[in-house]
Formats: structure tokens, sequence, C-alpha cells
């Protein structure tokens, strides 16, 4: 599993396996150009938008929610625009761009082509214990796929390599996902632990039914790669975009 680079140096990657199924992709790095993050007006500056286009975006298009670390679900037209506050956006209209902000956070796109459903999911340690990956699969499934014909891609995030957390994210996964929680921690620290949201995010998104070989994850950790990403732990407070839209 791999991201296909855009520009020297890169201004975008694209997930080849969304691509082979039709889905039109696009994760920026920390130069793409004007990309404000999220705002109830656009947060695509006119060179951003430029750039959108190509990339085979339409940037007149492109959907966007004010993310709020749940797991909420906002269902988008064809018109796109501001959806509100969510963390899960969902649709069925084609050509429709999903945007999701992050910078350490997962973004994870979930679809099905062949029943024309697409979500894209806002997913940190808060929205996994919320259930943020698992709703985007339920939304696709909703709009009328099969939770084994969902195919799953998750965007450059913190690794596990990197993200320490304490005991009260402990707490809440525990009282979330019980004892199976466990193998997501490492005890790094008296009282702290790396976590590991790729592996949690696979193993719920397998148990929601999505066949693991259809989950496409480069495990490209944002804190090690600051020349290239943004990382809020490591001071870069700039943020990302993955877009996805059904051709």
């Amino acid at each position: 599993m791999t991201l296909v680079p855009h520009g020297q140096p890169p201004r975008y990657f694209t997930f080849p396996g969304l691509g082979a199924l039709g889905v039109v992709n696009a994760t920026t790095t920390r130069h793409f150009p004007g990309l404000a993050g999220w705002r109830s007006e656009s947060p695509f500056s006119p060179p951003a938008a430029a750039a959108l286009r190509d990339a085979g975006l339409d940037p007149a298009r492109v959907a966007w929610a004010r993310q709020v670390h749940g797991a909420g679900v906002a269902r988008v037209a064809d018109r796109g625009g501001f959806a509100g506050e969510a963390d899960v956006l969902v649709t069925t209209a084609r050509g429709v761009p999903l945007a999701i902000f992050t910078a350490d956070c997962l973004a994870v796109v979930a679809c099905a082509p062949a029943a024309g459903a697409l979500a894209a999911a806002h997913v940190g340690w808060r929205g996994t214990v919320a259930g943020a990956a698992q709703a985007a699969v339920a939304a696709v499934t909703a709009a009328g796929a099969r939770p084994a014909d969902v195919s799953v891609a998750v965007g450059p995030s913190i690794g596990p390599c990197c993200y320490e957390v304490d005991g009260p994210v402990h707490e809440r996964f525990a009282a979330a996902y019980g004892r199976r929680a466990g193998r997501w921690f490492a005890p790094s620290r008296p009282g702290h632990w790396r976590l590991d949201l790729w592996a949690a995010n696979e193993d719920l998104l397998a148990e929601a039914g999505v066949a693991r070989d259809r989950i496409e994850n480069p495990r490209l950790c944002t804190a090690c790669h600051p020349q290239l990403l943004f990382s809020y732990r490591k001071g870069n407070h700039g943020r990302l975009a993955t877009l996805a839209a059904l051709a």
C-alpha cells in the first residue's frame, strides 16, 4: 500500500486503490497552496482551487464540515458546500468532493462505487472512541452497499511511533471497547502509553464488516515527516486535506 506523489516537492498524494475504483482523490501536503482549513466560507483559496482542478476535483462542489471530534454524520447533496457540524460526510452524488481536514488525526475514506456511495471521516482518538470510522461504513451501507463491498483508505496521520497518551485516554478506550482495546496500547513511561490509532481503526473497520485486504493504509506518520506534512503534536499547526469524489 502506497501513496502516489504529485509534483516536486509533492503538493498532494493520491491513493492508487481508490483511483482504481473510480474515486478521484487527493491528500494534500504542506506544499499545497492556499489551504485554510475548515470554515463556513470556502476553505480553498484561488491557488488551492486551481490545484484541486489539476487533481480532477471540482472546487465549486467541495463539501466540508466543522469537525468536532465526534461521529456525527452529515449527508451531502450534489451542490456540496458547508455541511455544518459533523465528522463524517456521506454522499451518493457523483463529482462532489468530500473534504476532511487533519493535522495528526486519521482521514478515513469509505467507498462502494458500485452502489454509488462514498463517505469520508475525521478520526482522532476521540473519534475512534465515538466510532467515527464505523459510522462512515454504516453511512455507505445505508446507501445500499454491503459491508464486504466497502473499500477504505486511511490518510497520513500520527503513528504509534510518535503518539503518546495518558491515563484518561487509556480509560476512555477501555470504557468503549473493553479488554480488546489493550492491544492498541504499548507502555512508554509511568502512566503513559503509545497509542496505535492505525491498528485500532483497522480492527474496528474489520469488525464493521470491511475486509482487511480492502483497507488501504500507507502508515505514513505525520510527526515523522515534518518536511512534508503538518503535525499538531510537532507544533506544525497547518492543516492537511483529504478529498475524494465519485467519478
